[in-house]
Parts: C-alpha cells; sequence; structure tokens
C-alpha cells in the first residue's frame, strides 16, 4: 500500500484527500520509486480547481507531474534515456501522473538521473519549469549578444530562463516587483519593476533595444511592451496570455489548449548540457 493525495472534487485545497492504494509491481518498462521530494506547479491548481474542465468523470483526480526519488524496483526492459535503471538509483521522472504520492510506478522512459549537487526539493521540482524555460528560449532562438525582456521573472519558470539565457551569453532584462529585485541580480538580471510606465523604463535600461520578449505573466502590460519593443513577432513568445496573444501573432506555448511549451521553430542551436540552471523552485509562475 501506499499514500496518494488526491481530488476528490473540483475546489480549492479543500478538495484535496489522502488515500491509500496497492502499488503495483513494474512491468516491462516501468521502474517503481520511493518519492522523495514531488514538484507542485500550477497546472496542478488549474487541474483540481476545474479552471481546465471539471468533468465528474475524472474524479478522484491523482496530481504531480514531477517528482525525484529512489528506484525500489525495476520492470524488465526498464532502459532510461540515459540507460539501464537499477534499484537504489537516485532518478527525476518526468513527465508522470501521480507523483504527489509516497511512491509511483512510472515508465522508465521518463526517468533520468539525478544530478548529485541536487537536494531533493531542487530535483522533485526541475522538469516543469527547466523544460518550459528551455523549450521558450530555443523557440525564440535566444543566443549569444542577444537582450531578452522577461516578465514575470521572480516566478519558477522566470527563475530558470534568466540562468539559462545567462549560459546562452545573454543580457537579461528582468520585470518584477521590488522587492523581488536583489534575487534576480544575484542570478545575472537587470531587474525593472513592472506597473505604469514599464516601456519608458525598459528603453532606459536597454537604449539599444529588445531582441527578444517571453511573457510569463499573462497581462495586457506585458504584451503592449513587447509589441513596442521587439520587431520580430516570432521572437516574442507567452506561456499565459492565450487571449490577446494569438491575434497580436505572438508565440503562444504552455499546458493551456493543448499547446507544448515550444512552437515551431528554427533555432540557432539545440539545448545542449550547458542549458543546465544552478538553482530551481518547486513551483512555476
Amino acid at each position: 500500500m501506499t499514500t496518494i493525495v488526491q481530488a476528490a472534487s473540483y475546489g480549492g485545497p479543500e478538495s484535496l484527500t489522502l488515500a491509500q492504494i496497492d502499488l503495483p509491481a513494474p512491468g516491462p518498462g516501468e521502474v517503481a520509486l520511493d518519492v522523495r521530494a514531488a514538484g507542485v506547479n500550477p497546472i496542478d491548481i488549474k487541474l483540481y480547481s476545474g479552471m481546465m474542465g471539471a468533468d465528474p468523470a475524472a474524479l478522484p483526480r491523482r496530481l504531480g507531474l514531477e517528482a525525484a526519488g529512489v528506484v525500489t524496483a525495476v520492470g524488465p526492459d526498464a532502459v532510461g534515456p540515459e540507460g539501464p535503471i537499477a534499484v537504489g538509483d537516485e532518478v527525476i521522472a518526468f513527465p508522470i501522473g501521480g507523483a504527489y504520492a509516497d511512491q509511483v510506478v512510472v515508465p522508465a522512459a521518463a526517468v533520468i538521473p539525478k544530478p548529485a549537487a541536487l537536494g531533493w526539493p531542487e530535483a522533485g521540482g526541475l522538469m516543469v519549469t527547466g523544460a518550459t524555460a528551455v523549450h521558450l528560449l530555443t523557440a525564440t532562438s535566444v543566443d549569444a549578444g542577444d537582450t531578452l525582456l522577461v516578465h514575470g521573472a521572480s516566478g519558477g519558470v522566470g527563475l530558470m530562463v534568466i540562468q539559462l539565457a545567462k549560459l546562452r551569453g545573454a543580457r537579461v532584462i528582468a520585470t518584477a516587483s521590488p522587492r523581488r529585485h536583489e534575487a534576480l541580480i544575484l542570478l545575472g538580471a537587470e531587474p525593472v519593476a513592472y506597473g505604469a510606465g514599464l516601456l519608458e523604463r525598459v528603453q532606459v535600461v536597454a537604449p539599444d533595444g529588445i531582441d527578444v520578449a517571453l511573457d510569463l505573466i499573462g497581462s495586457q502590460e506585458a504584451l503592449e511592451t513587447s509589441l513596442a519593443l521587439v520587431a520580430d513577432r516570432s521572437r516574442i513568445a507567452s506561456i499565459a496570455n492565450f487571449s490577446t496573444g494569438p491575434a497580436a501573432g505572438i508565440r503562444c506555448s504552455g499546458a493551456a489548449r493543448g499547446r507544448t511549451p515550444a512552437t515551431s521553430s528554427a533555432p540557432r542551436h539545440a539545448p545542449s548540457s550547458r542549458d543546465s540552471p544552478a538553482r530551481a523552485r518547486s513551483s512555476s509562475r
């Protein structure tokens, strides 16, 4: 038996309940994990709140797309992207279902080794934010010499974007509330307060212009500022504006409406081992 968290109804946190279930033995191409940390992301809230549909037939709904843990059992032919998986391996599992649990059985294809430098909380919350950040930077072809504007940079995805963009050699202008500025500076970004006058403040900080803009909050201010600063709309992307963004001709990507984090693009380079953020959060914007 293992303990899981599930949504018994649609609503707020009060709809979440604990349940005991039998954990099946891993089948072919599967592994079992003891979960040490699970990522908590806005998509989980959207699922159990009913924001993405409230079909009673989908209840009870298990939650959690990512986890980190220790392999406890291995099914036949359980080979991950990095090779064979063995009992005792410390791993990250993504994308999976039902990560809010003491134990899970997952496809080996979703399991990769946990970097030794990462603690369990960081590893458990690495992939949703990290993969989204990599896909955004790739879709908009961010590279050395670019000046990148990130709206809502203090969220989970934003913190990943800053670090990955800096590794690519880009300059990062990051919008956030003033209380978040110190943390952004530590990551190498140049913070700017959002709100009235944002366009003018960005122009003062980056008088030579902005090459790429990433909207992580979905506000009209973020869209209008991005359109005013970036001439090439294929280099503007949002993971939150699915109302007015598509009509403006920008890239809109993310979990909403079945979109994946990246849209078609001809990137100047593919993600590589250098795209490895030093810090992670277990929640995304």
